[in-house]
């Protein structure tokens, strides 16, 4: 079974370019992960300015396993920290992870 857990990061409107850049600068980062399955980024594509973080785990075990790991803690630091430079301010204004499990779907093929 699938685990899916979504982090809702609400940004202000003229922040998300810069919310995706540094998604984007950080890719990869979690693959190697034990139990980790994908990754999405989500934009809204309306009014809404809350993006959403969807990542598929294994079970909730691989899913803390990460939270509690080393790699975590160093895929959460921006580039410039990693080099030793400022810590950059936030995007995000509030953020919030959900769980799920699929309970049923399709494939669409």
């Amino acid at each position: 079974m699938t685990l899916i857990k979504i982090n809702a990061i609400t940004v202000p409107a003229d922040s998300g370019d810069e919310l995706a850049r540094r998604f984007a600068a950080r890719a990869g980062a979690v693959d190697d992960q034990d139990g980790f399955e994908g990754f999405e980024l989500l934009k809204p594509t309306d009014e809404r300015t809350t993006w959403l973080v969807l990542t598929r785990w294994r079970d909730e075990e691989s899913f803390q396993g990460w939270v509690n790991s080393p790699a975590f803690a160093h895929g959460h630091r921006s580039a410039a920290e990693r080099a030793g430079g400022a810590t950059p301010k936030p995007v995000g204004v509030h953020s919030e992870v959900w769980s799920y499990e699929t309970a049923g779907g399709s494939s669409g093929a």
